[in-house]
């Protein structure tokens, strides 16, 4: 009986084994238990970041915060001015040659006189635009009664009688044969983002955030308010190079001081709530440019807010990030103090002391996005999605003018769909991730390029909804984009990382300029799905960051990176480990039950060897009385 409890025992305790070690193989496919240890680790990550426990401290987001971010949305509603004036200031005209030398011999002509005598008509009955009869010395009665013949082109400019607005157009005569200029003023605007990209970025890195922002500023007033001034094409298209530097500039400081001000999901609200603000501008710049009469008079309206902004520039603090990074404790310190002054806070003197010049001050180039394997993963990849969006959003837009819909309805139908989908986008980053959010816009983008290749172009209304919900969904695409590469970017590197990705906007930007205007078919908008597709491949080459402190040197890019390249290698270790763990538990189990049954046994043969004991004593020899016979 004692063999059959102990087998039975024996079987239980295997089957538990079996069992237990059933339950704990595979912890990992509970994904509610998966998203419990990512949360703990971004606790326990975000508990290792110094500055977001100074930030902390200091207040999340108080007053000095809100000033902040306030102070960054007015130039982003003030650049859209200066960067998107231009689509109105081009406008479609109907010039006819200026003829008023006929007026020395008919003062008296009426202006529908003067074209009948001196423009010659095209077949149609119209009267040609870039031809005029050559002037002739007769009297007004001789030239009534034989009329001219020859023609030639115009002379002494043009006249414009039936534009009711003063634009680039008909002050500098950009008509029959100046076309041209209007392509040049495209290129112009985007060698000016190409190459303002690079420097202020670059000088961010170097001279810090405050600095270059107060530098880019001072670009916008000077050159986007002096463009009100030019007196000719040329001198006008010198001044749009230089604002278009210092606005990228400026997106760029902001971007970076912003992300290393805030912690958390403030990040990610603030730069979205930038970006709507600048939607909110575009509408008011195409408000105005209904209504207003005068070009010079939409660079003025964006001018004059500038000043006040500027003499509140000290609003604005530098980045303590940057400040460590560069070997500057002492400043970054009274930065915080001053931060935690107007949030009327305290930081506690243990925290501020933890905050101490690392051994080995952090060095880096721009060499190091070649070198580093990180460095060069975020750059080929977030470009690659920049490229994406900058030749998507061209193309779109570039399809609804195809459609021949009104400039005013092609800036603001887009911009009262973006500020929606902005916002959502604070949802879908706070449940998500950056990476899914991501990968979620860039494959509504391609199901609408893909949905465009098979509307027939007969159903107008269709293409333009589409055309509205590519628009809806690019709007998001940028606001998630900023954000990912933004905290994927060290903070020694970060601005200069995001000016680098900016090298591939203007590439899109060129290529869909280049493509749409060689072909009408839908070669344009093939070209949209196939780069959607390939943003979508080449985005999952990086990590996700939410929920995951600032990285600030490229060495810990480096450290990450080994860590990502030994992730297979870690996981199966991870698995062989709980089976390992899941042995132990169970051999402890039968250890346990095999001491008891031990015990269990143990005291019955004492208890048998006591009764073998006292049975040889009952049986000796017992003492008989004397007198009882043997």
């Amino acid at each position: 009986m004692t063999e059959e409890q102990n087998s039975n025992t024996e079987f239980g305790s295997q089957d538990s084994r079996d069992s237990h070690r059933h339950e704990l193989s595979y912890p990992s496919q509970n994904w509610s238990l998966e998203m419990l240890l990512r949360r703990l680790k971004a606790l326990d990550d975000r508990r290792d970041d110094k500055f977001a426990s100074v930030l902390g401290a200091i207040g999340e987001f108080g007053t000095f915060q809100w000033r902040l971010v306030a102070l960054t949305f007015i130039p982003s509603i003030l650049s859209t001015f200066f960067l998107l004036s231009h689509h109105f200031l081009l406008t479609a005209q109907r010039p006819y040659c200026n003829t008023s030398w006929i007026l020395q011999v008919g003062p008296n002509l009426t202006e529908d006189e003067q074209l009948n005598l001196t423009v010659p008509r095209a077949p149609n009955g119209s009267f040609l635009t870039c031809l005029m009869y050559i002037p002739v010395p007769w009297d007004l009665d001789s030239i009534v009664h034989f009329g001219l013949n020859y023609t030639e082109t115009c002379k002494h400019g043009w006249i414009y009688p039936f534009a009711h607005t003063r634009s680039l157009t008909n002050e500098f005569d950009l008509v029959c044969g100046n076309e041209p200029h209007e392509e040049n003023g495209q290129t112009v605007f985007l060698s000016g983002i190409l190459t303002g990209s690079l420097l202020f970025g670059f000088l961010s890195d170097k001279l810090g955030r405050y600095p270059i922002i107060l530098l880019s500023l001072l670009g916008i007033l000077i050159f986007g308010f002096g463009t009100a001034f030019v007196n000719s094409f040329y001198q006008y298209l010198f001044f749009r190079f230089f604002v278009a530097q210092a606005s990228v500039g400026y997106a760029i400081c902001s971007v970076s001081l912003v992300m290393e001000w805030l912690v958390g999901e403030h990040r990610a609200q603030a730069i979205i709530l930038q970006h709507c603000f600048f939607t909110i501008g575009v509408i008011l710049l195409t408000g105005f440019a209904y209504k207003i009469n005068h070009w010079r008079l939409l660079f003025l309206l964006g001018g004059v807010p500038m000043f006040p902004l500027i003499c509140n520039i000290w609003v604005l603090q530098e980045s303590p990030r940057w400040l460590m990074v560069k070997g500057k404790v002492e400043e970054a310190k009274k930065v915080l103090c001053y931060a935690a002054e107007v949030n009327k806070k305290t930081i506690p003197l243990n925290l501020l002391n933890e905050l101490q010049l690392p051994g080995k001050k952090a060095k880096a180039s721009i060499l190091d996005f070649y070198t580093n394997q990180h460095l060069f993963k975020v750059v080929l990849a977030m470009g690659c999605v920049w490229f994406t969006v900058s030749y998507v959003s061209l193309t779109l837009s570039l399809k609804m003018k195809d459609f021949g819909l009104d400039i005013y309805f092609i800036q603001v139908v887009p911009c009262i769909t973006a500020v929606p989908a902005r916002l959502c986008c604070i949802l879908l980053l706070e449940y998500f991730g950056r990476k899914w959010s991501l990968n979620l816009t860039l494959s509504l983008v391609t199901f609408t390029c893909l949905s465009l290749l098979f509307v027939p172009e007969e159903l107008k209304s269709t293409t333009i909804l589409m055309l509205v919900l590519g628009e809806f969904s690019m709007a998001g695409t940028v606001s998630i984009f900023f954000i990912y590469t933004a905290e994927l970017l060290p903070t020694i590197l970060r601005s200069t990382g995001l000016g680098m990705v900016s090298i591939a906007w203007t590439a899109g930007a060129i290529s869909s300029l280049a493509i749409f205007k060689q072909t009408k078919t839908q070669l344009p908008i093939f070209f949209c799905c196939l780069c959607c597709i390939l943003a979508l491949c080449f985005s999952s080459l990086v990590p996700e960051t939410g929920n995951q402190p600032l990285r600030d040197s490229i060495e810990y890019c480096s450290r990450d990176s080994l860590e990502h390249k030994d992730k297979s290698k870690d996981s199966s270790k991870v698995l062989m480990a709980e089976e390992s763990m899941c042995d132990v538990a169970a051999d402890s189990v039968l250890t346990k039950n095999t001491m008891f049954n031990a015990m269990t046994l143990k005291s019955e043969t004492d208890s048998f060897l006591n009764m073998a004991l006292e049975v040889p004593n009952r049986e000796s020899p017992v003492q008989l009385p004397e007198d009882h016979p043997s």
